[in-house]
Order: C-alpha cells, then structure tokens, then sequence
C-alpha cells in the first residue's frame, strides 16, 4: 500500500468512528466530518465557534452522491460539472440524507465534486459526502496551508490527516453557482 493509500485508510478510520479531521481540501485547510453524521457535524460546529443554521460544504464523490444529497438536480449541472476548471460549489436544495446542521435557513446545501486526489479517494472511500469547511474559528482568517491553522484547532480536532501539511501552495476559495428562480443556475461568487 502506497503512502496515500495509507493515508486515505488512516482517514477513513477516524470518520467512520465519526471524529472530526482536519485536513487539506481542493482550496484550503479544512475541518471535515462524515456529512450524514450528526454527532460529528455538532462537534465540528463547537470547536470551529461556528452557529447552528449557518450551513458547510458537503464533498460528494460523484453524480450518484450529488443527487443522494439534493432534491433538485437542473438539466444542465452535469456538463457544467464535468466543464469546471476549478473548484466550484453548487447550491442546491437540500435532501433529508443530510445531518440538519448542514442545511441552510432556505432549505440548501453547498455540494462540491473535488478534483484533488486525496479529497476524491477519501469520499469515494467513506461512501457519505465529507464536510468541508474552514479550519479556523469562525470570525478567524481561513489557513490556505497547513502552517497558518490555529494550534487551537489542530489540538481540537481528533485527527489530523498527514498529508501536504508542507505543501505551500495557495488556492483560491471555490466558485459557487446556486440554482436561481426558474431552475436555472446563476453564478454568486466567481
């Protein structure tokens, strides 16, 4: 088994005991969770300091798993998936598979497909969409690398995954596309 295999199988283990991990996503440092879990979005919520009702991002490993989370899937989503050249978070109504604390004040969720191979395998592995939000305290500046997390949130969390914590390489945060009124997607963050 290679490096990342190992790494992913570690991951996995702790989000099947349902712990939060702390971990790096297609765009920064993230906090994560088994998405379908209430218990761990809860703890993921207390430790990051973030209010209930204020949603995260869900990481889907594939077009089944996005449509197990949303209750609305527009025509034209798959080829716009398949075309992005970054990453880009969809804003779709939300599905009951979903633990509550991830579904916004109107019903949605933020779903993203991430091309970043060790984000897709450990989806893919856990079989569940996988949390995705910043690793800081709510209010807090968002760590693009693994060096700015806040101490606080890596003794916080119950895994850190060992994986480019010395890639410094700095992305830009996800576009995000919501589905507007007459089903049609509008871009509201480019």
């Amino acid at each position: 088994m290679n490096r990342l295999q190992q790494e992913v199988e570690a991951t996995i283990d702790a989000l099947l005991l349902q712990q939060v991990i702390l971990y790096p996503t297609d765009t920064v440092w993230g906090l994560g969770c088994d998405a379908e879990a209430p218990p761990a979005v809860k703890k993921l919520y207390q430790l990051k300091g973030r209010e209930a009702g204020k949603p995260s991002i869900v990481l889907v490993a594939d077009w089944a798993m996005l449509k197990r989370y949303t209750t609305n899937v527009p025509d034209e989503l798959e080829a716009m998936m398949a075309a992005d050249t970054r990453p880009t978070t969809y804003i779709l109504p939300a599905s009951r598979a979903l633990a509550p604390d991830l579904i916004g004040p109107d019903g949605t969720v933020g779903l993203r497909l991430p091309k970043d191979e060790f984000c897709h395998k450990v989806v893919r592995r856990l079989g569940h969409g996988l949390v995705s939000t910043s690793a800081n305290k709510a209010g807090e500046p968002t760590p693009a690398v693994y060096t700015e997390v806040d101490p606080y949130i890596v003794r916080g969390v119950d895994y850190v995954a060992n994986w480019r914590q010395d890639d410094d390489t700095r992305v830009a945060p996800s576009r995000v596309v919501r589905l507007g009124t007459g089903g049609k997607l509008e871009v509201v963050r480019e």
